[in-house]
């Protein structure tokens, strides 16, 4: 959930053009930042995110918003933190509860599967939540 939810705000924030820094991200979400320097980078790895190095850094969209299906997401998540898990072992684990998130987590696919990025954004709209207005550009001369 982590993960959909930063690039639910890095594309709220920001989108393809405009950067979100890792700061503001981790201060939106009550988070330290050092906790999701991980999960950003794994994120960047995939082609999700898209670093910017320099004053005006940050994390953008590596794709349109339309493109990143929420099993993309989850897809790099899982790479990353099932390496080498182990589970509970037993009769029980085996024949009960290991056949019940494997049901769960097909269902959980499909669903993730037929929605984007595109689509939460519309539901954030949808609830009343204003997408910050891009800095105006000004001249001097």
């Amino acid at each position: 959930m982590l993960a959909i939810t930063i690039l639910l705000d890095v594309a709220f924030h920001g989108g393809r053009t405009a950067t979100v820094s890792a700061a503001d991200l981790a201060e939106r979400m009550g988070l330290a930042r050092r906790g999701m320097e991980p999960l950003l980078q794994a994120l960047s790895r995939a082609g999700l995110l898209e670093s910017v190095r320099g004053p005006r850094g940050g994390y953008r969209l590596g794709r349109p918003r339309r493109d990143i299906r929420l099993a993309d997401i989850v897809a790099v998540v899982s790479g990353e933190e099932g390496e080498g898990a182990e589970g509970p072992l037993g009769a029980l684990q085996a024949q009960v509860v290991d056949p019940l998130w494997l049901k769960l987590e097909s269902t959980a696919q499909t669903v993730l599967a037929g929605l984007t990025l595109d689509d939460l954004l519309r539901q954030a709209t949808a609830a009343g939540l204003r997408r910050p207005n891009a800095e105006p550009i000004t001249f001097a001369i």
